[in-house]
């Protein structure tokens, strides 16, 4: 008939996570009721891709003999947006239209002009994420001729980092 807002305490029982609602009190014989719960959970990052819960209703006035539970099995999904930002710097090369490079020279003058590129990748949330590759394109050759010649590769924050395996073949 009328919306209540039920009264709910989280406990732990036997080891798992239990919400207890009343539901009321007295409540008459062959009343039917229908109960909207909305939980947050949080941790659920490495849960995979659903989660079950196990429901039961109990009485506290008369010994239940069945004491039925029902399982619900909910999806979830992580929802996290990932932003990649770069840069170069400096942001702006002028090459040369010929260049002649020093053959077994372990100079970087004597390689080219040194640009670095730097790339920040932000999860914007709001889920937390794990496992994430990144893979960067780089073209390092043209026509069989060195364009950009990569000398090394660095990550921060506690990220792996697979090496390019052309990355500084002249030990420069």
């Amino acid at each position: 008939q009328g919306q209540e807002k039920l009264s709910c305490n989280p406990k732990k029982e036997n080891g798992t996570h239990v919400v207890l609602c009343e539901l009321g009190n007295p409540m008459k014989a062959g009343a039917q009721i229908t109960v909207d719960m909305e939980l947050s959970v949080s941790g659920l990052e490495d849960m995979g891709d659903a989660i079950t819960f196990q429901l039961q209703l109990r009485s506290k006035n008369s010994p239940s003999p069945t004491k039925a539970s029902v399982t619900v099995t909910v999806p979830v999904e992580a929802q996290a947006e990932m932003e990649l930002r770069g840069n170069s710097l400096p942001k702006t090369t002028v090459l040369p239209t010929v260049w002649q490079g020093v053959e077994g020279s372990r100079q970087l003058e004597d390689h080219g002009i040194k640009v670095e590129h730097v790339y920040e990748l932000h999860n914007k949330g709001p889920s937390t994420v794990s496992g994430v590759t990144l893979r960067l394109s780089i073209p390092h050759q043209l026509g069989g001729r060195i364009l950009l010649y990569l000398l090394e590769l660095g990550t921060e924050g506690g990220m792996n980092c697979t090496h390019h395996p052309d990355l500084n073949p002249a030990q420069v």
